[in-house]
């Protein structure tokens, strides 16, 4: 760092938070599980061509991944712990006992891995193969009594094997059950239909011979409504279980989403429900009647979220009837405890981001996920005063840092705010402030602004430090990370208000949020920019071609046509656009009027497009129609296809050309040379 900052056109600063360090050791931790005294962890890690590695911190400290080296030679298979069901994938993976269970990428098949002190153990197939690459997917492997039905495990299965296909057009999801010793391999009919008919079945949890789950059909999302069911299994004389007796909805419906089941100690079934418009802990006391775990009703914070993934863990019990709990509120994650008498205590934890809440072993209480401003989310230890006080007793991180981060004065903290949008509608975000102890800008000028906007379009901003924002903040610019109407986590009113207007609220709020932070005086108003992945990008296409709020904008794998996006995508999302725009194809003339596509005449702004070549939810084939488009127009634009990914980049050489192509753009487009040596996108027209 320097003594006194130099004066540098915004966007130009130099900065050591370079896209290359963004993946440098990178490894973005998922789920979290205990086992004994060791704990487990996913890491996505993109310098091994983006795959889910499994890893185990034993006693000690110690941590040792359980796949071997990726192998670059290709001669050593790299073990991928990722499923596709629900194309988003999540609950890969379980473990007990020292024997983890995993859905591997390639195949899709689940494969066990016994109990090893190091590596080197190769995993062995114990579902059958399919007849169609990938036919048979599966998720949240979830281990069953082991007295009752030793051995077994139960799944969700995502069948696109020709004849489930043939059958419904589409592919069938089922609750199966199957031992896990590998003897269904060469006899398919060892894994048993527990549940099948609804479209979708998720989140299975179990205790004793008790089976819960959460199941929903077209063209409700999870997050619209579900119902949760509890049934009995039954086991045939080998001792695994074949059917399911009386069978019966505990909780739920239409307009209610449910998420996370699980069984307390004194084996009474508890979950999380939006039905007071905020997703809270409730349980059953007995058959048909529920009740809420926090009292007077329920409290306005999320302990719950939209369920894009599994293996999803928002609740753990410590001890009977108390648990540990995430709770969100004002775009904010913070721990709770929710006492046995219902009241609802928050913890004072260093945490603004938590993505996993699990049970802990070894004189433990839990396993969180966290992270805060200046904290990515890694595995924490966390221990709870046990007379309900405020401060944790205890609290330890078990990953350290892939890479030596930036030094602090290099990060920008977020500033949560709220703005007045159309007709006094009031939308959220969080501010992001130029942050270079090197640099600042000219006297009397403001730094560009990046609008960020997040996909789903049912999702939320993150309040954690990631350093792809720091990237852009340690160069010159201010960021706002945008909640429009529809995200989550401000309750399920401001959830609804996207249901038929997708391409609307979400336009003005993006724009607002804009417009807000210029008469703010905290950016340039000619320089304002537009970016988003999936339904972000969607935003991002929308606001461009419909509104001149925005004087360039970048498109990641975003939606261009949404008529094509109703008529060609994946079962999980196939009736999505039912919600959030209209009925399809009766309300035809709605997506045509929507889609960007269908008006190219209203874009008249730069535009750089980024696509994955393998994209099953967004297709090329609209990014491609929207760089015709601009080409056809004369306008400048830029167009990166990445050969081999899917819907979200997870390769390193990917991440890091994505970024820097971004960081170009804006430099042709805004007029300032960044100090990056980068190479220009090929291709580029007019800039």
């Amino acid at each position: 760092m320097t003594d006194v900052p130099r004066v540098l056109p915004y966007g130009s600063w130099p900065s050591p938070i370079t896209a290359a360090s963004l993946v440098a050791g990178a490894a973005a931790v998922g789920e979290v599980r205990a086992d004994g005294e060791d704990v487990w962890w996913s890491e996505l890690r993109p310098a091994e061509g983006g795959r889910t590695q499994l890893v185990r911190r034993s006693v000690g400290g110690g941590r040792h991944d359980l796949f071997p080296a990726v192998d670059p030679a290709g001669e050593v298979r790299a073990w991928n712990a990722r499923t596709a069901v629900l194309e988003y994938g999540g609950g890969a993976w379980a473990v007990r006992d020292g024997t983890v269970v995993f859905a591997d990428w390639a195949d899709q098949r689940l494969y066990r891995v016994d109990p090893t002190d190091g590596t080197g153990v190769e995993p062995v197939a114990i579902t059958p193969e399919p007849s169609v690459p990938r036919g048979l997917r599966y998720s949240e492997p979830t281990w069953l009594d082991p007295e009752r039905f030793p051995g077994w495990i139960v799944c969700v299965r995502e069948s696109h094997e020709p004849g489930a296909v043939a059958g419904t057009g589409e592919a069938v999801d089922e609750l199966v059950a199957l031992p896990i010793d590998g003897s269904a391999v060469d006899d398919p009919s060892r894994v048993r239909v527990l549940h099948t008919g609804p479209d979708f079945v998720h989140s299975p949890a179990t205790r004793g011979d008790q089976l819960a789950w959460i199941e929903w059909d077209h063209p409700r999302m999870p997050w619209d409504g579900t119902q949760l069911r509890l049934a009995g299994m039954v086991a045939d004389e080998a001792g695994g279980p074949c059917q399911l007796l009386d069978v019966r909805t505990v909780a739920g419906g239409v307009d209610e989403s449910i998420v996370q089941p699980g069984f307390l100690a004194d084996g009474t079934l508890a979950f999380c429900t939006d039905r007071t418009g905020w997703w809270n802990p409730w349980r059953e006391v007995e058959p048909g009647r529920v009740e809420p775990m926090i009292a007077g009703g329920g409290a306005e914070v999320e302990v719950g979220g939209p369920l894009w993934v599994g293996g999803l863990r928002w609740w753990a019990e410590l001890a009977p009837g108390r648990l540990l709990v995430s709770a969100r509120s004002e775009g904010a994650d913070a721990l709770a405890i929710v006492e046995p008498d219902g009241e609802l205590r928050v913890l004072d934890a260093p945490f603004t981001d938590i993505g996993q809440v699990v049970a802990a072993g070894d004189g433990h209480d839990a396993l969180v996920v966290a992270g805060s401003p200046t904290s990515e989310p890694t595995p924490h230890l966390v221990d709870v005063l046990d007379d309900g006080g405020w401060p944790l007793a205890g609290l330890e991180r078990l990953r350290p840092a892939a890479a030596e981060g930036p030094d602090p004065a290099w990060i920008s903290a977020p500033t949560p705010i709220a703005f007045e949008s159309v007709d006094g509608r009031i939308a959220h975000g969080l501010h992001y402030a130029p942050r270079n102890p090197d640099a600042t800008g000219p006297a009397g000028e403001r730094p560009p602004l990046i609008v960020m906007i997040h996909g789903g379009p049912t999702s939320h901003a993150r309040q954690v430090l990631a350093l792809a924002k720091q990237f852009w903040t340690s160069r010159g610019f201010a960021v706002v990370d945008v909640d429009h109407g529809g995200s989550t986590g401000y309750g399920r009113p401001f959830r609804q208000l996207l249901a038929g207007r997708w391409g609307i609220v979400d336009v003005e709020d993006a724009a607002a949020a804009a417009r807000h932070l210029a008469e703010e005086g905290l950016a340039d108003g000619d320089h304002l920019a537009i970016r988003g992945g999936s339904a972000g990008g969607f935003t991002t296409l929308a606001a461009l071609c419909f509104g001149d709020t925005f004087a360039a904008g970048a498109s990641h794998y975003g939606v261009a046509d949404l008529s094509a996006l109703a008529a060609d995508t994946h079962k999980f999302e196939s009736r999505y656009l039912d919600g959030l725009v209209g009925r399809w194809p009766e309300d035809r003339a709605t997506y045509e009027a929507r889609s960007p596509i269908h008006h190219t005449d209203g874009f008249a702004a730069p535009l750089i497009v980024l696509q994955g070549s393998e994209d099953e939810v967004v297709p090329p084939n609209q990014a491609e129609m929207i760089v015709a488009a601009l080409a056809a127009k004369g306008i400048p634009h830029a167009y990166v296809l990445f050969e081999g990914e899917q819907h979200g980049f997870r390769r390193a050489e990917s991440i890091v050309r994505a970024l820097e192509a971004e960081l170009w753009f804006y430099g042709r487009v805004f007029g300032f040379e960044p100090a990056d040596p980068i190479e220009p996108v090929a291709g580029a027209v007019g800039l």
